[in-house]
């Protein structure tokens, strides 16, 4: 009897420990809720990210017409993989224009040449202010943001062929 009783607590831990694991590697809910969906994105003006691209500022995503805004970095692998999706949505007319973190002019000239440029305008968030501003934790992540500036949707990380779809129903409902 008294053996049991030293293996008790052991036992105990080890469910608890099975149960964190599980809910962990297998969690109810997979989706991340933005907070920022429904809301005004916040004033902003960021400086040219490459010469010869225009700059963006908040302004520009306040025109009437909805747009894609696209937060990347020329040193972000998962950019690289979703570069021929934002290739197709700009081929299908959305309207694209992006966010560059922590990125120095030359870097992002090379990542766009290489990848392809499906952006109108390039701000540089050199000290990702604006990034954190709109509610953005890494790169990539997309916004659909409607004509008067509210973002409508938010896709956190890289956009595969299978999240097209979603995307052009969010950027429809935001017209």
């Amino acid at each position: 009897m008294r053996r049991l009783v030293l293996w008790v607590p052991l036992v105990v831990f080890l469910i608890f420990v099975a149960t964190v694991a599980i809910g962990l590697y297998k969690p109810s809910e997979r989706t991340i809720r933005s907070q920022m969906i429904g809301k005004q994105i916040p004033a902003f003006a960021l400086p040219e990210a490459v010469p010869g691209k225009p700059a963006l500022g908040s302004d520009a995503l306040t025109s009437g017409e909805p747009r894609l805004l696209n937060v990347f970095a020329s040193w972000c692998v998962p950019c690289i993989a979703e570069a021929p999706q934002l290739m197709e949505l700009a081929r299908r007319g959305v309207p694209i224009d992006a966010i560059a973190i922590r990125d120095r002019p030359e870097d992002v000239a090379k990542f766009l040449g290489r990848w392809g440029d499906p952006y109108q305008r390039i701000g540089s968030d050199r000290d990702s202010s604006v990034q954190l501003a709109m509610g953005s934790s890494g790169v990539p992540e997309t916004f659909v943001i409607d004509g008067k500036g509210v973002i409508r949707y938010q896709h956190i990380g890289d956009i595969r062929p299978e999240h097209l779809p979603a995307i052009l129903r969010a950027f429809e409902a935001a017209q």
